[in-house]
This record gives C-alpha cells, sequence and structure tokens, in this order.
C-alpha cells in the first residue's frame, strides 16, 4: 500500500545555526564598535560574510530542491504564507518608524518650545524641519520636487512592469517576461543612483546629514532604510531573471517571481508614503 506526503520534511541543515551566530557576532561587534574596541569593525564585518554565506547557501539549498521538485502543494502554501507574514513584519517596522516621525513633529519638538521646556532654550522656534535646539549651525531641507518627485514616478513604473511580468509569466509569454523584469532592473538601479545623488547634495549642499539633529537622524534612518529594501528587491529580481535565462522560472514553477512581486509591490507603497511624510509633508 503506498502512502501519500501530506507534507515535505527537510533534510537536517546547518544554516540556521550559521545564521543565529552571524547575527551574534554582527550584534557584538556592533557593541564593540559603539564602545571604540579596536576589534568591533572587523567582527561586524566577519557577521556580515558569516550572514552572507548562509544566505547563498540556504537559497541554494531552497532552489535545488524547489528545481528537484521535491515540495508539494502544502510546502507551496507554507512558503507564500512565510512571505505574507515576512511582508507584514516589514510594514510594521516602517509603520514604528513613520509613528516615531509623528510622535517627534506634533509631540516632543512642540514641547520644547512651551512650558518649562521654553525656558531652557529661548528663542527655539518649534516648526518643522528643525534639527533642535542643541543645532547650531543651518541647513537647507530636502525638496519634494527633483530627484524625490522623480524617483516616485521610477518605483511606480516598475511597480506596473512587474504587473506586466506576473501577467506575462502567467500567460506563459517569457519574451515578455523577461523584457518587463529586465526594465524593472533597470529602473531599480536608477533609483538607487539617484538616491545616492540625493544624498551627495545633502552632504556636500544642503548641510543635511546625520549630525544635522533630528531632522538629519530621521531623514536618513527612514530613506536609507528603504533604499536597502531596493537594493535587497533589486538583486532578488536579477536572481529570478538569471534563473529564467537559464530556464528555472517556468510558467508552471515561478512563485520566487512572485514572492519578489509581492515584495517589489510593498517597497512602492512604502516609497510612496515616505515621500508624503518626508518630503511633502
Amino acid at each position: 500500500m503506498s502512502t501519500v506526503r501530506s507534507y515535505y520534511l527537510p533534510e537536517p541543515t546547518p544554516w540556521p545555526i550559521l545564521g543565529a551566530a552571524a547575527l551574534l557576532a554582527m550584534a557584538i561587534g556592533a557593541v564593540s564598535w559603539i564602545n571604540h574596541l579596536a576589534e568591533g569593525p572587523y567582527i561586524v564585518c566577519g557577521g556580515v560574510v558569516l550572514l552572507a554565506v548562509m544566505l547563498i547557501g540556504w537559497f541554494s539549498t531552497v532552489i535545488r530542491e524547489g528545481n528537484s521538485r521535491l515540495y508539494n502543494g502544502q510546502v507551496d502554501s507554507s512558503f507564500r504564507l512565510g512571505m505574507a507574514w515576512f511582508i507584514f513584519t516589514e510594514a510594521m517596522v516602517f509603520a514604528a518608524l513613520f509613528g516615531a516621525l509623528f510622535y517627534l513633529r506634533l509631540y516632543s519638538v512642540p514641547d520644547l518650545a512651551s512650558g518649562d521646556s521654553a525656558s531652557l532654550w529661548p528663542g527655539f522656534h518649534a516648526g518643522w524641519p528643525t534639527a533642535g535646539p542643541e543645532f547650531k549651525g543651518s541647513f537647507t531641507p530636502l525638496a519634494a520636487w527633483g530627484v524625490p518627485a522623480i524617483n516616485t514616478a521610477v518605483l511606480l513604473c516598475s511597480g506596473a512592469l512587474v504587473t506586466l511580468a506576473s501577467s506575462a509569466i502567467e500567460r506563459g509569454n517569457l519574451g515578455r517576461f523577461k523584457w518587463a523584469l529586465a526594465v524593472v532592473i533597470v529602473l531599480a538601479v536608477t533609483f538607487l543612483c539617484l538616491q545616492y545623488s540625493e544624498y551627495h547634495r545633502a552632504f556636500t549642499r544642503l548641510n543635511v546629514d546625520l549630525s544635522t539633529g533630528v531632522y538629519g537622524a530621521t531623514f536618513f534612518l527612514l530613506t536609507g532604510l528603504h533604499g536597502i529594501h531596493v537594493a535587497i528587491g533589486t538583486v532578488f529580481l536579477a536572481i529570478i531573471l538569471t534563473r529564467t535565462l537559464r530556464g528555472k522560472i517556468t510558467q508552471e514553477h515561478h512563485f520566487a517571481f512572485t514572492a519578489g512581486s509581492w515584495y517589489w509591490h510593498f517597497v512602492g507603497v512604502a516609497w510612496v508614503v515616505l515621500f508624503i511624510l518626508v518630503y511633502c509633508i
């Protein structure tokens, strides 16, 4: 009598242990670095290398198992649910940072210019953007129009092309899928290059950096974190395009792209909210 496998049981793997060791090394290195220990940066770099090895090895294992058709419907559902929860956690990270920005602008900064706090920093204007009462220099806030507006258009166009690529792969039109994905990658690299030019302008011409009080800290934290997500998504989509060219992504087996498309749409929505809250309001 044959048995029906209801779930997939993976082989024992060292990757979770290696990933945990990498994160521990990065945390220890960061603490050492903050406390001015000479070995801190080297420990952080070692942790980053371990993390990269873990990610490459683990994803290679998953890809190899998928190509061998070892997964069943239960695994496919688990992958989809796991990706959905991952995107949800990322959305909560941005929501927390947007909430912190909201609290700073509506409560913390105004409180510094009212009540007993006003006597500590006489003449401090509590409007936004501000670097705070301790900042002695001057700076120019980054305007919404220009590079930020162009980058918004770039991400919106890339999101539309990802939707086009999704439709193409569902219909089996791999030719349209490949060129749409290639254009998305070009637009993603364009976004990162434009963001770099905006950072260079902020540092060299506008006097905005991480030392520019609360404005500089929140600006670079939010835009930098988003930029990291764009970079990760770009690498992800580039790998998918490479696998497609090698015949590994097909109409029947393309969940890797589906997960990547979800992630990319999340990146686009996060940028639109960031653009409104950081640049426009």
